[in-house]
Protein backbone atom coordinates (compact mmCIF):
# COMPACT_ATOMS: atom_id res chain seq x y z
CA UNK A 1 0.00 0.00 0.00
CA UNK A 2 0.89 3.72 -1.02
CA UNK A 3 0.86 6.01 1.81
CA UNK A 4 -0.51 8.64 -0.48
CA UNK A 5 -2.85 11.45 1.35
CA UNK A 6 -6.34 11.44 0.92
CA UNK A 7 -8.29 14.66 1.10
CA UNK A 8 -10.98 14.06 4.26
CA UNK A 9 -14.05 14.84 2.37
CA UNK A 10 -13.65 11.68 -0.29
CA UNK A 11 -13.97 9.67 2.43
CA UNK A 12 -17.55 11.86 3.07
CA UNK A 13 -17.97 11.98 0.07
CA UNK A 14 -17.84 7.94 -0.60
CA UNK A 15 -20.32 7.94 2.54
CA UNK A 16 -22.76 10.63 1.11
CA UNK A 17 -23.24 8.64 -2.09
CA UNK A 18 -23.61 5.40 -0.91
CA UNK A 19 -26.56 7.25 1.07
CA UNK A 20 -27.82 8.84 -1.74
CA UNK A 21 -28.16 5.19 -3.60
CA UNK A 22 -30.45 4.19 -1.04
CA UNK A 23 -32.41 7.00 -0.99
CA UNK A 24 -33.23 7.85 -4.61
CA UNK A 25 -32.90 4.02 -6.05
CA UNK A 26 -29.73 4.23 -8.08
CA UNK A 27 -29.16 1.37 -10.16
CA UNK A 28 -25.21 2.12 -9.88
CA UNK A 29 -23.09 4.18 -7.98
CA UNK A 30 -22.04 6.30 -11.37
CA UNK A 31 -25.72 7.56 -11.64
CA UNK A 32 -25.15 9.55 -8.33
CA UNK A 33 -23.84 13.36 -8.08
CA UNK A 34 -20.44 14.20 -7.99
CA UNK A 35 -18.83 17.21 -7.36
CA UNK A 36 -16.48 17.97 -10.99
CA UNK A 37 -14.78 21.37 -10.37
CA UNK A 38 -14.55 24.12 -8.62
CA UNK A 39 -14.49 27.95 -10.37
CA UNK A 40 -13.38 30.36 -8.35
CA UNK A 41 -13.19 33.83 -10.25
CA UNK A 42 -12.44 37.60 -9.37
CA UNK A 43 -12.78 40.44 -11.14
CA UNK A 44 -11.15 44.05 -9.65
CA UNK A 45 -12.93 47.59 -10.77
CA UNK A 46 -9.98 49.43 -9.29
CA UNK A 47 -7.49 47.02 -12.33
CA UNK A 48 -8.47 49.28 -15.00
CA UNK A 49 -6.70 52.31 -13.49
CA UNK A 50 -3.77 50.55 -12.00
CA UNK A 51 -2.49 47.09 -12.21
CA UNK A 52 -0.86 46.93 -8.74
CA UNK A 53 -5.02 45.89 -7.74
CA UNK A 54 -4.83 43.58 -9.69
CA UNK A 55 -2.00 41.77 -9.25
CA UNK A 56 -2.66 41.78 -5.44
CA UNK A 57 -5.72 39.92 -5.95
CA UNK A 58 -4.12 37.41 -8.58
CA UNK A 59 -1.90 36.98 -5.69
CA UNK A 60 -3.92 36.18 -2.79
CA UNK A 61 -6.48 34.44 -5.03
CA UNK A 62 -3.30 31.98 -5.54
CA UNK A 63 -2.47 31.85 -2.03
CA UNK A 64 -6.23 30.89 -1.14
CA UNK A 65 -6.18 28.00 -3.91
CA UNK A 66 -2.48 27.14 -3.88
CA UNK A 67 -2.70 27.04 -7.78
CA UNK A 68 -1.36 29.47 -10.51
CA UNK A 69 -3.98 31.79 -11.69
CA UNK A 70 -5.28 32.97 -15.16
CA UNK A 71 -5.41 36.58 -15.93
CA UNK A 72 -8.66 37.34 -17.70
CA UNK A 73 -8.75 40.12 -20.14
CA UNK A 74 -11.82 42.30 -21.41
CA UNK A 75 -13.46 40.97 -24.86
CA UNK A 76 -15.22 44.15 -25.86
CA UNK A 77 -14.74 47.64 -25.43
CA UNK A 78 -17.78 49.18 -23.49
CA UNK A 79 -17.73 52.93 -22.95
CA UNK A 80 -19.75 53.04 -20.30
CA UNK A 81 -17.41 50.76 -18.15
CA UNK A 82 -14.70 52.28 -19.48
CA UNK A 83 -12.56 49.15 -20.90
CA UNK A 84 -10.69 48.67 -23.96
CA UNK A 85 -10.41 45.40 -25.54
CA UNK A 86 -7.95 43.40 -24.19
CA UNK A 87 -7.29 45.18 -20.82
CA UNK A 88 -6.67 42.77 -18.14
CA UNK A 89 -9.70 42.72 -15.34
CA UNK A 90 -9.31 39.86 -13.47
CA UNK A 91 -8.48 36.31 -12.83
CA UNK A 92 -9.78 33.04 -12.75
CA UNK A 93 -8.88 29.36 -11.30
CA UNK A 94 -10.44 26.11 -11.60
CA UNK A 95 -9.89 23.48 -8.98
CA UNK A 96 -10.08 19.59 -9.71
CA UNK A 97 -9.37 16.25 -7.65
CA UNK A 98 -7.57 16.85 -4.90
CA UNK A 99 -7.08 20.30 -4.33
CA UNK A 100 -10.95 20.79 -5.11
CA UNK A 101 -11.94 18.75 -2.13
CA UNK A 102 -8.76 20.23 0.34
CA UNK A 103 -10.62 23.91 -0.88
CA UNK A 104 -14.16 22.79 -0.29
CA UNK A 105 -13.13 21.15 3.28
CA UNK A 106 -11.58 24.65 4.03
CA UNK A 107 -14.19 26.63 3.10
CA UNK A 108 -17.19 24.90 4.40
CA UNK A 109 -15.26 24.10 8.00
CA UNK A 110 -13.06 27.32 8.06
CA UNK A 111 -13.89 30.06 6.10
CA UNK A 112 -17.93 29.88 6.12
CA UNK A 113 -18.13 30.22 10.10
CA UNK A 114 -15.36 33.17 9.76
CA UNK A 115 -18.65 35.34 7.88
CA UNK A 116 -19.97 37.74 9.87
CA UNK A 117 -23.80 37.33 10.37
CA UNK A 118 -23.73 34.38 8.66
CA UNK A 119 -27.23 32.70 8.87
CA UNK A 120 -26.58 29.91 6.26
CA UNK A 121 -26.37 29.91 2.56
CA UNK A 122 -29.00 30.35 0.20
CA UNK A 123 -30.19 27.27 -1.86
CA UNK A 124 -31.64 29.40 -4.39
CA UNK A 125 -28.65 30.03 -6.24
CA UNK A 126 -28.36 26.85 -8.83
CA UNK A 127 -28.73 27.00 -12.02
CA UNK A 128 -30.83 24.44 -13.79
CA UNK A 129 -28.03 21.85 -14.08
CA UNK A 130 -27.47 21.47 -10.42
CA UNK A 131 -24.55 23.97 -10.72
CA UNK A 132 -23.77 26.76 -7.55
CA UNK A 133 -22.43 29.57 -7.21
CA UNK A 134 -21.13 31.90 -4.27
CA UNK A 135 -20.54 35.57 -4.43
CA UNK A 136 -18.24 36.99 -1.80
CA UNK A 137 -17.76 40.26 -1.20
CA UNK A 138 -14.73 39.93 0.97
CA UNK A 139 -11.51 37.33 0.90
CA UNK A 140 -10.60 37.92 4.08
CA UNK A 141 -12.57 35.05 6.07
CA UNK A 142 -9.61 33.08 4.60
CA UNK A 143 -7.07 32.64 6.83
CA UNK A 144 -4.55 32.23 3.85
CA UNK A 145 -4.91 35.82 3.41
CA UNK A 146 -2.24 38.57 4.08
CA UNK A 147 -4.56 40.81 5.52
CA UNK A 148 -1.53 44.01 5.69
CA UNK A 149 -0.62 43.34 1.95
CA UNK A 150 -4.85 44.01 1.11
CA UNK A 151 -5.37 47.91 0.56
CA UNK A 152 -8.56 47.12 -1.08
CA UNK A 153 -11.75 44.82 -0.55
CA UNK A 154 -11.28 41.76 -3.23
CA UNK A 155 -14.89 39.76 -3.84
CA UNK A 156 -15.18 36.50 -5.42
CA UNK A 157 -17.37 34.72 -7.20
CA UNK A 158 -16.95 31.10 -6.18
CA UNK A 159 -18.87 28.56 -8.66
CA UNK A 160 -19.49 24.21 -7.71
CA UNK A 161 -20.04 22.49 -10.88
CA UNK A 162 -22.21 19.76 -9.70
CA UNK A 163 -22.80 16.72 -11.60
CA UNK A 164 -26.63 15.78 -10.63
CA UNK A 165 -29.72 14.46 -12.72
CA UNK A 166 -32.17 17.11 -11.05
CA UNK A 167 -31.47 20.49 -9.31
CA UNK A 168 -33.04 18.84 -5.86
CA UNK A 169 -30.48 15.67 -5.92
CA UNK A 170 -27.62 18.57 -5.90
CA UNK A 171 -28.91 20.45 -2.93
CA UNK A 172 -29.06 17.22 -1.38
CA UNK A 173 -25.91 16.21 -1.97
CA UNK A 174 -24.19 19.20 -0.94
CA UNK A 175 -26.18 19.49 2.23
CA UNK A 176 -24.83 16.24 2.98
CA UNK A 177 -21.24 16.87 2.28
CA UNK A 178 -22.18 19.83 4.94
CA UNK A 179 -22.77 23.11 3.09
CA UNK A 180 -24.75 24.73 5.59
CA UNK A 181 -28.14 25.74 3.84
CA UNK A 182 -30.77 27.83 5.51
CA UNK A 183 -33.14 26.22 7.00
Amino acid sequence: MSDKYIPRLIEVHKKVLAEMVKKYNYGNVMQGPRLKKIVISCSHNAAKEDAKYLDEAVSQIERITGQKALRTKTKKAISNFKTKVGQPIGCTVTLRRDRMWEFMDRFINIAIPRMRDFRGLSNKSFDRVGNYSIGLKDISIFPETQASKITKTIGLGITFCIKAATVSEAVTYLGMLGVPFKK
